[in-house]
């Protein structure tokens, strides 16, 4: 389930003890154990001193850059495109993502220790991440002006942006700088951005359009950040901008062909999600009533979802709100048992892998393994091969237990902003109903909680805040009719 990442620009004792409480009720993992820092340690000292020996395609005189949120240091991509065929043909694009492999051996207690996260973990206080720092913020990431080994891939696209041809390789890169989001944005839009830059924007946009005729739908989920206001608090919602947008169509472009290529081989780990049973659909278009968004006649869920703006307060308010309706995304290991089985990812609208976020994600090593086993027209190693009908369990029970620690911190969040407010009155939208109880959402402030009676799905209806504790991160609601 996806979920808007959350930062709280406050540092008060509630929410440094609820955010504390929340690691411990959800196994948030700790700090990694001396021996496993020890062995990244050495890992990290034998493959960047052996790099020019490791027999790697030296790609270090392409001038990838980097593009991240500000101050990321865990950083698993480097991007550079370049017009084919004098501009006529389409686009390169070359996509280097960090190389875990070379640092991780399998069955050591540095490879344990991933297998026993799954997966890096994100709360407003701080990551619980998947390597040790050595790794996950030093010698595994593509941080600029540094030798990292990498896994790179080549795409061509046509003047549509369809494939035409791939291929992935092992190499030796280095990044020429690490840009923000906003950067990128103010250089495009100011005609001042290096030529990848401007590149980017072009096959962004027609990616975009490529995935809107699939039936694709991808949520632009804003980052929510609590302020302290008057005594209280507020949730805002960060705003986004285009390039986001631009940098994620090259990720699903990467993950749409990784699986291709395993889906034709017949090995390898899909990331799959159902489309959005009809329940959610009712949902998301009560909550678009509620925040006064506009839903057009005739016009189906990826069409409003795929539309909306972050940058429109009440549009990142359904973005938000309703992306926790979404329901089903899990994992499935190649060879699959019997006929039949989905291996589509319904928001791409196509077969898709996670293979662009090595550094933060277990399953993406493996799937970069199987991706470049199926180049040299090999089968995969059979550390990857016996390991692989293990991670759809190990990955989803590692999602489920960071989207639970997400959810808390927003119900914590969510309590916080209305403690102030007991007694007074909010004006509700019921967007889901059953028999303990109703959903309802608020435009202002933008929460979303329940209410202990059935109301009818799509009432307009005033409910008394009676009670909202953030130690219990619990807040209770009752209709004043």
């Amino acid at each position: 389930m996806p979920h808007a990442p959350l930062h709280i620009a406050v540092d008060d004792p509630v929410i440094v003890d609820g955010l504390a409480r929340i690691r411990d009720e959800q196994h948030v993992p700790g700090p990694h154990p001396i021996g496993v820092v020890a062995e990244a340690e050495g890992a990290a000292v034998r493959v960047l001193a052996g790099l020019d020996d490791s027999g790697r395609h030296d790609a270090r005189d392409i001038d990838f850059v980097t593009i991240d949120p500000p101050g990321s240091r865990d950083l698993d991509q480097a991007l550079h495109i370049e017009r084919r065929n004098g501009g006529a043909g389409g686009w390169r694009v070359r996509y280097a993502i960090a190389d875990l492999a070379a640092f991780v051996g399998p069955g050591g207690a540095l490879d344990q220790s991933c297998w026993d996260r799954g997966l890096t973990y994100y709360l407003p206080d701080g990551g619980a991440p998947l390597h040790p720092e050595v790794l996950g913020v030093g010698a595994a990431s593509l941080l600029p002006k540094q030798d990292r080994p990498a896994v790179l891939w080549t795409i061509d696209l046509d003047a549509d942006g369809g494939v035409t041809s791939t291929s992935v390789v092992r190499a030796i890169v280095r990044s020429r700088d690490q840009l923000t989001y906003e950067q990128v944005q103010r250089d495009v839009d100011r005609g001042t951005a290096a030529e990848t830059l401007v590149l980017l924007s072009e096959v962004g946009e027609v990616r975009r359009r490529q995935e809107a005729a699939r039936g694709g739908v991808s949520l632009d989920l804003p980052a929510q950040r609590v302020e302290a206001d008057d005594g209280g608090y507020r949730i805002e919602f960060e705003t986004t901008v285009p390039a986001m947008a631009w940098n994620a169509q090259i990720s699903l472009l990467a993950g749409m062909v990784a699986a291709e290529r395993m889906v034709t081989a017949g090995v390898g780990l899909l990331r799959t999600v159902p489309p959005p049973e009809g329940f959610v659909v009712d949902r998301v278009r009560h909550t678009a009533r509620a925040l006064h968004v506009a839903w057009p006649d005739g016009a189906s869920y990826a069409d409003v979802v795929r539309d909306l703006r972050s940058d429109v307060p009440d549009q990142a308010a359904l973005l938000s709100l309703a992306s926790r309706g979404l329901r089903g995304a899990g994992y499935i290991a190649l060879p699959v048992d019997g006929d039949g089985v989905e291996l589509a990812h319904a928001a791409v609208a196509a077969q898709y892998a996670h293979v662009t976020a090595p550094l933060r994600r277990l399953g993406d090593r493996y799937v970069a393994e199987t991706c470049l086993a199926i180049e040299a027209g090999d089968r995969p190693p059979a550390w990857v091969t016996e390991r692989l009908p293990a991670l759809p369990e190990t990955l989803g029970r590692a999602s489920s237990r960071e989207s639970a620690a997400a959810r808390a911190a927003v119900d914590l969040v969510e309590a916080l902003v209305l403690r102030p407010m007991v007694g007074d009155t909010l004006d509700v939208t019921v967007v889901a109903a059953d028999k303990e109880g109703s959903t309802v959402v608020c435009r202002d402030p933008a929460i979303q909680a329940r209410v202990h009676q059935r109301l009818e799905l799509g009432d307009h209806v005033t409910v008394r805040i009676t009670a909202a504790d953030p130690t219990t991160r619990t807040v209770n609601l009752e209709p004043t009719g």
